[in-house]
């Protein structure tokens, strides 16, 4: 008459029944305000109708037994236990619980008003994973489900290798669970689980992806090549990784393609490129690590370099090598093949080497790198020039004699005009530009005397002039 909704009295008749143990008449009175939800793969525990009349239910869930307490069950609770017998058997579950009505009366309210997600994580509170996976499967509901029913709790309960074992029970082949595992993977690397990621990869057998997590493993929060050195158990992981991966597409290759869907596929020139990385970093471990432990060691470095990293922080890499040894001999060999294994810009890497070496007033060890990059057999014929010329940006602190010796190192006399243009020794420049061919002689005493005018060194612009 008031015009109010009448579902609120229809869950509360249904409630009182329930209470009373008319399973069948809550039913009846259920039907006139619950609903099934609009989208069953939504991930909540539907409405709050329904949650309230599981939770009584569980709530309620005394497991029945036969023993002999059985003669103080009612006739209601008998009929109940024998009726819900044969649906028991069915479900297979390893509970003791199922055999109980109202673990029958919760699945019908489950099954008819509640969610996957809510079916799910019943199935999971009663130690019916099985059951659990089985429905998921059913209903082909999204990995959304998976993450928050299953594999959430599985882990957090300690329960990860039980759920492994029965996806496994389930489909040996782990196929029809490829959507789920890599959504599980998404979820753990995004929270920065790596140990369980890395864990539930060697499950999937997805070796690619394993040895990516190694290299993690590898890198992460190494403030030095010291540390480094006591994580080389990685590298070798990872080295194990790629190799069964290529055992295993070699030997797929001769039979019909296996179908390998969800886990991470390379190519096996790039399996052996990435072996060969490892083989590479491992050496430049050993040795950095060496020189730290003997003290060498000069650069201090903010973030560590490895050749985990893009081209720039490979040819990083290479500089340390360089930098690091007892000399420049020492390192370069290791440092000449990262520049050649990963095609890197070497005289992009040597002028920043040189630089450092400036700074650090080794100018005799400058001398030295470029009789490395001569003797290396690929250096280009300006390489050597290029590098001197690089490194003079900072001429103002380099003592004048070593000036002088390295411009009197360089191979093109051009070069070493445009060297001593550059650090102002322009007497210097005009004798060089004088012993020049006649007519390229001219013009480089011409630039010499222009520039000697605007410096306002009237000593070598009338030098030049008489000799012009």
């Amino acid at each position: 008459k008031s015009g109010l909704d009448p579902g609120g009295a229809w869950h509360a008749w249904g409630m009182a029944c329930l209470k009373a143990g008319n399973l069948t008449s809550a039913r009846e009175k259920f039907t006139r305000c619950l609903k099934p939800p609009m989208d069953p793969n939504q991930l909540n525990h539907g409405s709050r109708l329904v949650q309230d009349v599981i939770q009584y239910l569980e709530s309620t869930v005394k497991p029945v037994l036969i023993t002999d307490d059985d003669y103080f069950a009612t006739l209601r609770e008998l009929e109940a236990t024998l009726r819900t017998r044969s649906l028991s058997l069915e479900m297979m579950c390893e509970g003791k619980i199922q055999h109980n009505s109202y673990y029958q009366e919760c699945l019908f309210y489950l099954h008819s008003y509640g969610t996957n997600l809510a079916i799910i994580s019943f199935y999971m509170r009663h130690d019916c994973m099985r059951e659990a996976l089985l429905h998921l499967l059913n209903k082909e509901s999204p990995s959304e489900v998976f993450i928050e029913g299953i594999f959430i709790p599985s882990y957090e309960s300690g329960k990860l290798h039980m759920l492994e074992n029965l996806l496994e029970t389930i489909d040996p082949g782990l196929e029809s669970w490829g959507v789920y595992l890599i959504a599980a993977c998404k979820y753990l690397q995004r929270k920065n689980y790596y140990h369980i990621l890395y864990e539930l990869q060697q499950f999937m057998k997805d070796h690619v992806r394993a040895a990516m997590t190694c290299i993690r493993f590898f890198t992460h929060g190494a403030k030095s090549y010291t540390e480094l050195g006591g994580k080389q158990a990685w590298l070798l992981k990872i080295k194990d990784h790629l190799k069964v991966y290529l055992q295993e597409v070699s030997r797929s290759s001769g039979r019909k393609k296996m179908a390998f869907t969800f886990r991470k596929k390379m190519s096996a020139t790039d399996v052996s490129r990435h072996i060969n990385t490892v083989d590479l970093q491992m050496e430049v471990t050993k040795f950095l690590h060496q020189c730290e432990s003997s003290g060498a060691s000069q650069m201090t470095d903010p973030s560590l370099p490895t050749l985990f990293g893009n081209n720039n922080m490979k040819m990083d890499v290479a500089c340390k090598v360089i930098l690091e040894g007892k000399n420049i001999e020492e390192g370069f060999g290791i440092a000449f093949r990262v520049l050649q294994d990963f095609q890197l810009e070497a005289t992009e890497v040597y002028s920043k080497v040189a630089k450092q070496l400036v700074k650090q007033q080794k100018y005799s060890e400058i001398q030295q790198l470029l009789k490395c990059v001569n003797e290396s057999g690929v250096a280009a014929k300006n390489d050597g020039d290029n590098i001197i010329l690089n490194c003079l940006n900072d001429f103002k602190n380099i003592p004048a004699e070593d000036l002088d010796n390295l411009i009197q190192d360089m191979d093109s006399d051009e070069n070493k005009i445009q060297a001593y243009v550059l650090c102002n020794k322009l007497r210097s420049a005009y004798l060089v530009s004088v012993r020049q061919e006649k007519g390229r002689a001219v013009q480089l005493v011409q630039h010499v005397r222009q520039l000697a005018e605007s410096s306002g060194d009237d000593v070598v612009k009338a030098i030049c002039a008489q000799w012009l």
